[in-house]
């Protein structure tokens, strides 16, 4: 016999990447999960996964559990919502990919308020942490970057980058700056953003090796550092304004897409046409 918390820990496994993370994120020692994924694997008579000292492979069996297991997960969070929650108050969870524009976040939630919306349960995190978490029926939808393969979802808004000064730089009132240009500014390293390596790329190729002023995994800092004339940063286009100069950088034309993507357990076509939903379709006004 095959218990749940048997599959969750197996999954978990999968979406951590190893057995120690995995332990943590279901709230029990190694031990314990290494005991279950044991139990789960002599109740299946096959092995499950390829150990090593660095990470976890999925043995063939593996493979075709995995699909198996994350949609009878999906199914059982889904049958626990339905039977739990009160048909008066319908929570939505909601991850929001960390390198959203700072503001739009205010401006969903004040649409959402004003649409007369439902409760809504927020979980921040980078990419790949949302893509696990949708997976896996943790989250119903995301507000995040939508790339080849990226399962059902609604495009919000495609943007490119710019370079954020503070209103008192020499070039904050031009439409477009050259690498070169910066040569000799400060820069703020936004960690956790998508672009980073292609920004790195960028520079160097025109010969610019900035100094840099500080690095930090908060937007709200790295702008207030800009404000400030700490540095310079590059951001999404949709980071206009809030007191600061965006032109555009010469011959980045890298892009992301916006969209907000659903979970395999949820009801689309439910949850695209309520309040939630546009008040997110009303963030792509913003951009640009």
């Amino acid at each position: 016999m095959i218990d749940r918390y048997h599959l969750r820990y197996f999954l978990a496994v999968i979406d951590r990447g190893n057995f120690s993370r995995a332990a943590d994120a279901c709230n029990v020692s190694q031990p314990t999960l290494s005991v279950g994924i044991a139990k789960l694997e002599k109740a299946l008579g096959k092995p499950l996964f390829l150990r090593s000292n660095r990470r976890v492979e999925l043995t063939e069996a593996g493979t075709l559990l995995a699909e198996q297991a994350r949609r009878i997960e999906a199914g059982f969070l889904a049958a626990e919502r339905a039977v739990g929650e009160s048909a008066m108050v319908e929570t939505v969870r909601l991850g929001v990919v960390g390198t959203i524009a700072p503001d739009w976040i205010d401006r969903l939630l004040r649409a959402h308020r004003l649409a007369g919306g439902g409760r809504l349960e927020l979980y921040e995190g980078r990419e790949r942490e949302l893509s696990d978490r949708l997976a896996s029926g943790r989250i119903d939808a995301a507000l995040t970057i939508v790339r080849a393969g990226t399962g059902p979802h609604d495009v919000i808004v495609k943007e490119g980058y710019a370079m954020a000064l503070p209103p008192f730089h020499p070039l904050a009132g031009r439409t477009h700056v050259a690498a070169e240009e910066l040569a000799g500014e400060p820069m703020i390293v936004r960690r956790h953003c998508e672009a980073l390596a292609d920004t790195s790329r960028h520079f160097t190729t025109y010969g610019v090796r900035p100094f840099f002023a500080a690095r930090t995994a908060s937007d709200e800092r790295a702008l207030r550092y800009v404000r400030e004339g700490l540095g310079v940063t590059l951001v999404p286009e949709s980071y206009a304004g809030a007191g600061l100069a965006c032109p555009r950088l010469d011959g980045f034309d890298l892009t992301r897409t916006l969209g907000l993507v659903y979970a395999p357990h949820i009801d689309r076509v439910r949850l695209a046409g309520g309040a939630l939903a546009r008040a997110i379709a009303q963030l792509g006004q913003f951009s640009g």
